[in-house]
């Protein structure tokens, strides 16, 4: 049985506020990159999977409102590079909303599938 890593990760930026209009290029927003360092901050030290992964995400959100599927995708770029290679990796995404406006944050386990 491969063991799953469990971290609390921050409460992500929304989808619309993770791109930027450049000289008419999109580039990550100054909110994209600093939430990318912070998570790479609480990766620190674990250990990348290098096969198929299988994603749980508890988001913790801090009002009530925004849709579920809007932080997802930032979420798991974000984690690119620190807990797996390459996000192509993922096979499998279980993802549930709640409410905690005094700790929004995501509640991640990551598990390797076994073969």
């Amino acid at each position: 049985v491969i063991e799953a890593v469990e971290i609390t990760l921050p409460w992500p930026p929304s989808a619309n506020r993770y791109w930027r209009i450049f000289r008419g290029r999109a580039v990550k927003s100054a909110d994209a990159t600093a939430y990318k360092k912070a998570v790479a901050e609480v990766c620190d030290g674990m250990t990348e999977c290098f096969g198929d992964v299988i994603i749980r995400l508890d988001f913790f959100r801090p009002r009530k409102s925004g849709d579920l599927d809007n932080r997802i995708k930032i979420l798991l770029d974000a984690m690119q590079g620190t807990a797996y290679k390459d996000d192509k990796q993922i096979v499998e995404i279980h993802a549930r909303r709640f409410d905690d406006k005094a700790n929004p944050r995501v509640e991640v386990r990551i598990q390797e599938r076994e073969i």
